[in-house]
């Protein structure tokens, strides 16, 4: 039993557009083909994806397989204007999640409290089941680090590719 979480193919940005709603970037598609014909996802498991279009996009073409969308699997809610250094800015959020790190964004605290217990529910519901989740670096870096005690590995996030797999045996 192993959880595979995905984070999405690249997006296609559109200033001015909440990145919660930008599209996969078709130019990324051989990408996220190259990733389901790399053997790192198993043939057969639960695949579910934030709503986010660049997450659901990136599932569908990762998979045939029925792909169920869960609300709670969305991404660090990052409104407001663009970010010029959006890497420091992760990092101030993880420094203190508890406080918007940008103005217009969640407090992490917020997605963590959102997109972990999601897991564990969905961890618990598919037992012995392999469990693909697509989804979105920050949101994933915060399971990670709930799943295995540890730490969040920001190194490990910043060094994510798109689309990139993180394994988790359970």
């Amino acid at each position: 039993m192993t959880l595979h979480l995905v984070r999405h193919g690249r997006p296609l940005v559109v200033p001015g557009v909440p990145a919660s709603a930008w599209d996969l970037d078709p130019a990324a598609y051989d990408d996220v083909w190259a990733l389901r014909a790399s053997g790192r996802l198993p043939g057969r498991a639960a695949w579910l994806t934030s709503p986010e279009p660049k997450a659901v996009q990136t599932a569908q073409l990762l998979t045939d397989a029925e792909v169920g969308v869960l609300p709670d699997l969305r991404e660090h809610e990052r409104g407001g204007e663009w970010v010029e250094d959006f890497a420091g800015a992760v990092r101030r959020a993880f420094e203190r999640p508890d406080e918007p790190a940008v103005d217009g964004w969640e407090p992490l605290a917020a997605c963590r409290d959102r997109v972990v217990p999601a897991v564990r529910r969905l961890l618990e519901v598919h037992g012995q089941e392999d469990v693909v989740l697509v989804g979105h670096g920050t949101a994933w870096t915060l399971v990670v680090a709930d799943l295995t005690a540890r730490p969040p590995d920001l190194d490990r996030w910043a060094g994510l590719g798109m689309p990139d797999v993180i394994t988790v045996d359970r």
